[in-house]
């Protein structure tokens, strides 16, 4: 029963977090706010979360991974693959290495396992506190892009480096030859099954609804079981099942387009995976916070492990640990992106030198959030011999509050970088969209024509299916005008006055529809359906 109280009070949490965050004046991040909450929960509560670190592991990571690789921009990756590579590769064993010896020298009390150990949690990144941060501040999409590129790819590597410390405190060996053939084959194993098993199911799955129909709710279930499937039997062989749920994400998207779902399963499930996604995240950040009083009240515990007794060393190694960070990031992205987006083609021309507002933005998105909580929590509560895990509490306190000072540092910086931060321009897509958007409307017609002239001649009345088909070719031939080479810039002004208008009307009707079932003119059915079809209307026109 108490870990049922337990796991309601933290939703509730999250729920209200949100709102809280919504209604703040000052531009607070929802990862902070909910930080705040949890520890009021550890505070005021007799409730105490004791985390199994396999199992937390276990219920986070997977799913988490999964999505982001699921959902990244594939195009947008690739474009910039080359950045991405350098921060997600070249930063995060930069930060393993560099951060390892620092965290070593600083504290000579931690051992250089666990110091590479603690290097390797904070090294990933987290998007999505960005985001939070940013809600206020537009970001620029390529940034943003670059960014969740950047943490999918350190997520894994972080947490793959993260394997190897561990494994080196608990034998208290490290060999760099058997740990780069270790590498070879958690990585290569856990990314193949990751790919096996996505495709392996996708396609059972469209064989099934082939035959016997599509299950919505199976279809759902099943997305949500690909991620520990694949963590699971790749951790079963010894490899990473943290690689095993990227690349499950990242090979469902591929997928999902030779096995189309049907449109309500596509638009449900993804209802789901959001409330998932903010669930879960949310539930990482308040646990921060729960913990929080417990692991303060043990500070001077802590503190004394580093060889001092007052609790406000702590502090000063934090601040150092975040000032690392950032100068290693700063750096390594000043020369990233002189060496990738902002070269010029021109090989007789110098390289533009990257305008400091741009690298200290990227810099200042660098904040570490769920992954690096969720990582340090794994690390093992005693060694093989029995004995506790040497330092866990000290990396855990150092970890939480790494989280907490590039959460605030980037709350305040961030929004001020940003504004009127502009990244090297993308080419537009407007005329790949406007090519697609005519050829699906020119295979509509086609369609709708053979469609007419096969009912005339099964039925006859061919005045009939002619009007109507008719009605519906003339929305497609307004389609294809719209779209055509050389639309004038009026023309796409009045392209938008008319979506606007028919978010209006959409508007009009939802209030009319409100007013009508209050007043019980129409049934709960009858409102529920027309209510469905103005949402699916309102995301059309604000598409």
């Amino acid at each position: 029963m108490d870990t049922v109280s337990i796991v309601l009070f933290l939703l509730l949490a999250v729920v209200v977090s949100g709102a809280i965050s919504r209604m703040l004046p000052i531009s607070l991040p929802t990862p902070l706010v909910q930080i705040l909450l949890g520890a009021a929960i550890g505070l005021s509560t007799s409730y105490r979360v004791e985390l199994d670190p396999e199992l937390f592991l276990l219920l986070f990571l997977p799913p988490l991974l999964f999505l982001d690789g699921w959902r990244i921009p594939k195009d947008e990756l690739f474009k910039d693959v080359s950045t991405v590579v350098e921060l997600a590769l070249g930063l995060v064993l930069l930060t393993v290495i560099g951060m390892g010896l620092f965290i070593h020298w600083m504290i000579p009390a931690m051992p250089m396992a666990v110091a590479f150990a603690l290097a390797a949690v904070v090294s990933p990144t987290d998007p999505i506190a960005v985001a939070a941060i940013a809600a206020r501040v537009p970001i620029p999409k390529r940034m943003m892009h670059i960014l969740e590129g950047e943490s999918l790819l350190n997520d894994a590597s972080g947490l793959v480096c993260l394997r190897f410390a561990i494994a080196a405190a608990l034998t208290g060996t490290f060999s760099a030859g058997a740990a780069a053939l270790n590498f070879l084959w958690v990585a290569g194993v856990g990314l193949a099954i990751g790919v096996a098993v996505t495709l392996a199911v996708t396609r059972a799955k469209a064989w099934v609804t082939k035959r016997w129909g599509e299950d919505t709710g199976s279809q759902i279930l099943v997305s949500l079981l690909i991620p520990f499937g694949s963590y699971l039997l790749a951790e079963h062989v010894h490899a990473s099942g943290i690689l095993a749920a990227v690349s499950a994400g990242v090979t469902m998207s591929f997928a999902e387009i030779s096995r189309q779902a049907m449109a309500v399963t596509r638009m449900r499930r993804n209802s789901v995976w959001d409330t998932i996604q903010f669930t879960l995240n949310g539930i990482i950040f308040v646990l921060l916070g729960e913990q929080l009083p417990a692991i303060l009240s043990g500070a001077k515990e802590t503190a004394a492990l580093t060889g001092h007794s007052a609790p406000w060393w702590l502090g000063v190694y934090v601040i150092a640990i975040v000032a690392g960070l950032a100068a290693l990031r700063f750096a390594w992205v000043w020369v990233s992106l002189r060496l990738t987006i902002l070269r010029k083609r021109d090989n007789h021309s110098e390289m533009q030198s990257p305008d400091w507002r741009l690298v200290a933005a990227m810099s200042f998105a660098g904040v570490r959030g769920a992954i690096t909580l969720a990582g340090v929590l794994t690390l093992p509560l005693a060694l093989d011999d029995g004995t506790a895990f040497p330092a866990r509490d000290l990396a855990i306190f150092l970890a939480a509050g790494v989280i907490i000072v590039s959460l605030l540092l980037a709350s305040i910086g961030l929004p001020l970088l940003l504004k009127g931060l502009v990244m090297p321009p993308e080419p537009s897509k407007q005329a790949e969209e406007d090519t697609a958007r005519v050829a699906t409307a020119e295979a509509a017609i086609r369609a709708i024509e053979r469609r007419q002239h096969a009912l005339a001649e099964e039925r006859g009345e061919a005045d009939i299916y002619a009007a109507a088909g008719t009605r519906i070719m003339d929305f497609y031939r307004e389609r294809i005008e719209s779209r055509s080479q050389g639309l004038s810039e009026a023309r796409r002004e009045e392209e938008q006055l008319a979506r606007d208008f028919q978010l209006v009307g959409v508007h009009a009707e939802r209030e009319a529809l409100v007013e009508l079932a209050r007043a019980r003119a129409i049934g709960s059915e009858v409102a529920r359906k027309l209510t469905r079809e103005l949402d699916l209307s309102e995301a059309r026109y604000r598409g």
